[in-house]
């Protein structure tokens, strides 16, 4: 059994979904959607712990060999990916039933069920697969089922916002297709593997260039890259606010994982530099990506448009990180994926205890919230803090890796930005803060803490901020090893192309 795990992460929830139909009641809708997400974490654990020991992981479908069959291909990069996304769906999931029951038409629960394993399928199948067109493939299931995740929304407002998102969606998804398409014709393969190999005799051509182009600008609409991110702050505001948790903490790591893996291991490192200087340019978009959206934060009613912007400018951060090129700084990014995951899931996790007690989430509905939810309050604040980057937070981690990775390359005014950046997360944070302790309550506002089911997974997201904050030998260890064996198969294609 254990030799089949790559395929059973995909496979079963991939089966639970249309399982969930057969189970029309939504609680038990619920708990059966619970247990697909437990096993497929347990599994992302043991392919991890695989990986770490005995190295990268190679799994033929139906027992044909790439290129002529499709294969699944777990390194520590996607293992460690895999963990972060089965692991966020599994908690928001633990505390997702009653604010389910609450946000979504009771006909249609069963059926959020449905969509959620759906695009956790998706996210999972783009993860493990080592074919470029099934990357499309899962692409297309994973951004389906969050549309139907967004529109299901008693707000008719979510119903724009899932429009929204479905046309972008639909647009980075084609040029993605293009790009593959182009590779195709160029190399006649689409295993990646194979792709790495056969990429460099060609990279000289216009129609290679074409297609990274197209693959890039395809994935940066799917991360929300400034200025292609309008459709991020609608649709985390008016989606169910599970749905936003969810997606906050897994869509776009999967999508910082798309760049990664196409830019590194398929065309390598350098290849983008031969006529663009696009690493610069992504130094450039993340840069104003920080100021930018950090800035519209600020001037936000709407505690979860404001949090959306936030998500903006941590994407930004990564993108930094992987504009350096150095091992250092791809180690940032890919810690800043693990960090931001946790902070984002606590921060929204905070919103869904505030939706089930309160109804609202504006900046009215929350004053006073010190008093009348204490303990949703300081988890909400420490989430703050985790993203500001204070010390003793997971946010203060990959933020010292960011500035260290830019000051080892000299870029000592990109250092100073990024600190710059974090002190306006300061400023919209702290107008939160002030308005949950310092102000007065209105007289009828409802009082006491959300269920027990929703604080556990808030309070273990809040914890998780904390103790990889402080023990830090997981995340570092695993991101640092990914980050120089991506560094190596990069330099190495590099060379083949250079030899042949």
């Amino acid at each position: 059994m254990l030799s089949h795990l790559p395929i059973l992460q995909v496979i079963l929830p991939l089966l639970g979904a249309p399982a969930c139909l057969i189970l029309w009641r939504p609680r038990i809708a619920w708990a059966f959607s619970f247990f697909i997400s437990a096993l497929a974490f347990i599994i992302s654990g043991l392919l991890l712990k695989q990986v770490w020991q005995g190295g990268e992981i190679v799994y033929a479908l139906g027992g044909w060999e790439a290129p002529w069959g499709i294969e699944y291909r777990i390194d520590l990069l996607n293992a460690f990916l895999l963990l972060i996304v089965s692991g966020l769906s599994t908690v928001v999931l633990a505390g997702a039933r009653q604010s389910v029951a609450r946000e979504i038409p009771a006909e249609k629960q069963t059926l959020f069920y449905v969509a959620w394993l759906l695009c956790l399928a998706g996210q999972l199948g783009i993860l493990a697969t080592g074919d470029a067109f099934n990357v499309f493939v899962f692409l297309e299931i994973s951004s389906l089922s969050t549309y139907t995740l967004i529109s299901l929304s008693r707000q008719r407002e979510a119903l724009w916002a899932a429009f929204q998102y479905l046309i972008v969606g639909t647009i980075g998804a084609t040029f993605v297709l293009i790009g593959i398409g182009l590779m195709y014709m160029m190399t006649g393969t689409l295993n990646m593997a194979d792709l790495a190999q056969r990429l460099p005799e060609v990279a000289d051509t216009r129609t290679v260039f074409a297609a990274y182009a197209f693959i890039i600008v395809g994935v940066c609409l799917k991360l929300a890259l400034f200025p292609l991110h309008a459709w991020l702050p609608n649709a985390y505001t008016f989606a169910p606010s599970v749905v936003t948790a969810f997606l906050a903490a897994t869509a776009t790591k999967v999508a910082v994982y798309l760049l990664i893996r196409f830019s590194f291991t398929v065309f390598g490192k350098d290849f983008s530099t031969f006529d663009v200087p696009l690493h610069s340019i992504f130094i450039g978009l993340g840069l104003i990506a920080v100021f930018s959206a950090s800035t519209v934060a600020i001037m936000q009613r709407n505690i979860k448009r404001a949090i959306a912007y936030s998500s903006v400018a941590q994407i930004g951060y990564m993108i930094i990180g992987l504009g350096l090129g150095s091992v250092l700084g791809l180690q940032a990014t890919l810690l800043h994926l693990f960090n931001h995951a946790l902070m984002k899931g606590a921060l929204f996790m905070a919103m869904v205890a505030m939706m089930l007690r309160i109804g609202g989430i504006t900046v009215d509905d929350i004053a006073g919230l010190g008093k009348r939810m204490p303990v949703t309050a300081l988890a909400f604040v420490t989430g703050g803090l985790s993203l500001i980057g204070v010390p003793l937070t997971v946010g203060f981690v990959s933020k010292w890796y960011l500035v260290s990775a830019a000051f080892s390359q000299g870029m000592w005014l990109v250092a100073l930005l990024v600190v710059l950046g974090s002190l306006l997360a300061v400023m919209y944070i702290w107008r939160l803060v002030e308005i949950m302790y310092f102000r007065e309550s209105p007289e009828q506002a409802p009082r006491g803490e959300a269920p027990l089911t929703v604080l556990l997974p808030l309070l273990l997201l809040v914890l998780g901020n904390i103790y990889f904050g402080i023990d830090t030998r997981l995340p570092v260890s695993v991101t640092e090893a990914a980050a120089s064996s991506l560094l190596v198969e990069a330099y190495q294609g590099v060379q083949v192309g250079g030899a042949k």
